[in-house]
């Protein structure tokens, strides 16, 4: 089973890692980053670079394509070159999955037309315009389509992948191995329960990240 992590500039870290440490523990798994050009890829914050074993281009079928999200996605959704790949990816692949905003990418591929999904809280509404309904749940199935939160979401995705395809007793057996036992200091993890004064600071930090960035 080959697993396509896409890569590109301005990605979100957590978004690519998270599911990556999990599911690369799937028997039999083969895991490739995979960008537009092989080598390094910046994420969002510019301090840190995964490596893209592997240009798209050599990368046709993998059985399970995930895209990661971050600030790069708005760039991302437009980019006919990556589009172009993930609809072909598509055409064969077992699951087509996103964290975050990677499933804004997916939807600018067509894909998620007429399908539940959902993304980072704040990106939610973006999906409307490419025929997708938008959720505020954590991971979303439709069909073969996967798409999970914000950031941290990915983990929980992939934990239900790994049930879905080896089963049960490998994914509980990941979730120990990886002691994902969460147990966070406060409960402000989501819009409905982080106090407002801190939901609309959130906000006005997106607005002014996308402002810089352009």
């Amino acid at each position: 089973m080959q697993i396509a992590i896409l890569l590109y500039d301005r990605f979100t870290s957590l978004d690519a890692v998270g599911p990556f440490e999990l599911l690369s523990r799937l028997p039999g798994a083969e895991t490739v980053f995979v960008s537009k050009q092989p080598g390094p890829v910046r994420n969002d914050q510019g301090n840190l670079a995964l490596v893209a074993d592997r240009a798209i281009t050599e990368v046709t079928a993998p059985d399970i394509v995930l895209v990661p999200g971050g600030p790069g996605s708005r760039q991302a959704m437009h980019d006919e070159t990556l589009l172009d790949w993930l609809r072909a990816a598509d055409a064969t692949s077992t699951w087509t999955t996103s964290v975050c905003t990677g499933s804004l990418v997916l939807a600018g591929a067509g894909l998620l037309d007429g399908r539940r999904a959902t993304s980072h809280w704040l990106a939610l509404d973006d999906l409307v315009p490419y025929g997708a309904e938008p959720t505020g749940e954590r991971v979303v199935f439709d069909g073969k389509y996967v798409t999970a939160a914000g950031v941290s979401s990915g983990i929980d995705m992939a934990l239900h992948l790994l049930g879905r395809i080896a089963g049960d007793d490998v994914a509980r057996t990941v979730q120990l191995m990886t002691e994902y036992d969460p147990q966070p200091p406060y409960d402000a993890g989501s819009p409905e329960k982080a106090p407002e004064p801190v939901v609309a600071f959130s906000r006005t930090l997106a607005d002014e990240v996308s402002t810089a960035k352009g």
